[in-house]
């Protein structure tokens, strides 16, 4: 029988786990280029768009951290070995937003580049270079082989999976202005923001590996410990907060205000912070609830919690005054959130709006190739 007369087209793909979101894994080369054809097949691969919010017809599970896609191919850059660009699915509307990263799925493009053959490695190490190219920047995954694959036993728990693994160190280099192509867009340390029918409210604006608007948790009526159902639930809460991202948006200039209302969804992330209490770990810096796509998140994606490290080390930011500091600077930063706590070693240098840079932030994950064959696309959907 001729493909072209199947009801159905298979397109190879793996099925990843990175840290605490899961992917859909293509090869470049078995897409069409960027554009409507290409955007149709991975809408429908996932199962989107779903008013039911469900992606039960495709491979999503309906929620920011399981609607999400990578495309790899061999980078042509003498500083990368992998292209990766990410791509955040929409599970109720037929958008696929690229601008910014995801750094859960970052921590699996090393070992699916490895276990691909995208990579020559030897010994008992392999270091990936990868070039994001959402963001034009560099991430560099470290991870420990086995028997020339990446090794998945090990002691480190991540907070959100169940078990242990092997872990995956991810540096983000020079991650500033990643999408704005400014640490501080604006300027300013802190803000008034003005927004749509909610009026006046205090924010930070930082753009680190992805960008922030920094909020305190009292200027929403928040005490910062509620859950994400308790957000979720509360009336008009999402909505106000979706306001206060359209606004962001257009004050960092990430998008038009047209653009932020309809196809650049997940930018910039929320960050709902407040001052850790004597229920927190002694070593918590921050107590973080993160909106991302619209959605309370269960815990906190690493490219916001990473722009929330630096925002914590910029004197005057919203996060700053409410941070407590290290008494040993050397030691990681931790932020406490629904599912436990990230930590993260910050290399920022500056002190002050004028001459803050961040150098590098690094963060350790878990992955794991989860399925491998090829996902079907109804044909009479693209």
């Amino acid at each position: 029988m001729n493909n072209n007369s199947l009801p159905q087209i298979p397109l190879r793909a793996v099925f990843m786990r990175g840290g605490t979101s899961r992917a859909l894994f293509f090869r470049a080369e078995d897409l069409p280029p960027a554009g409507p054809a290409r955007d149709s097949m991975i809408l429908s691969a996932m199962g989107s768009p779903d008013p039911n919010k469900r992606q039960l017809d495709g491979m999503g599970a309906g929620t920011s951290s399981t609607s999400k896609i990578a495309i790899i191919a061999k980078s042509t850059r003498e500083d990368a070995d992998i292209d990766y660009t990410f791509g955040q699915v929409s599970v109720d509307a037929p958008v696929i937003s690229y601008k910014g990263n995801c750094g859960n799925i970052s921590s699996a493009v090393g070992p699916y580049a490895v276990e691909e053959g995208l990579v020559e490695t030897s010994g008992y190490q392999a270091t990936v270079r990868i070039h994001n190219t959402n963001t034009g920047k560099i991430i560099v995954a470290r991870f420990d082989l086995q028997n020339g694959l990446p090794k998945l036993d090990g002691d480190f728990a991540l907070d959100g999976v169940a078990g242990t693994g092997a872990p995956i160190a991810l540096s983000f280099l020079a991650p500033g202005g990643s999408s704005t192509g400014k640490t501080l867009p604006t300027g300013r340390a802190r803000e008034v923001l003005e927004t749509d029918g909610f009026g006046a409210i205090e924010v930070s604006l930082v753009d680190v590996s992805n960008p922030i608007a920094c909020i305190h948790a009292q200027s929403l009526g928040l005490t910062g410990r509620e859950s994400p159902a308790e957000i979720t639930e509360t009336p008009g809460l999402l909505e106000k907060i979706e306001t206060i991202r359209i606004a962001a948006a257009v004050r960092m200039g990430i998008c038009s205000l047209e653009e932020a209302q309809t196809t650049v969804r997940n930018l910039p992330q929320i960050a709902i912070v407040s001052a850790p209490t004597d229920q927190d770990s002694p070593a918590t810096n921050i107590v973080l609830r993160m909106i991302s796509t619209g959605q309370a998140h269960a815990s906190s994606p690493i490219t916001g919690g990473i722009c929330l490290a630096a925002t914590m080390k910029l004197p005057g930011s919203v996060a700053h005054a409410l941070a407590r500091a290290n008494k040993d600077t050397r030691q990681p930063l931790s932020i406490a959130h629904p599912s436990g706590t990230l930590a993260l070693d910050a290399d920022i240098s500056g002190s002050t709006v004028d001459d803050f840079s961040v150098n590098a932030v690094t963060v350790f994950r878990t992955a794991r190739r989860l399925m491998q064959g090829e996902v079907m696309v109804p044909r009479h959907r693209i």
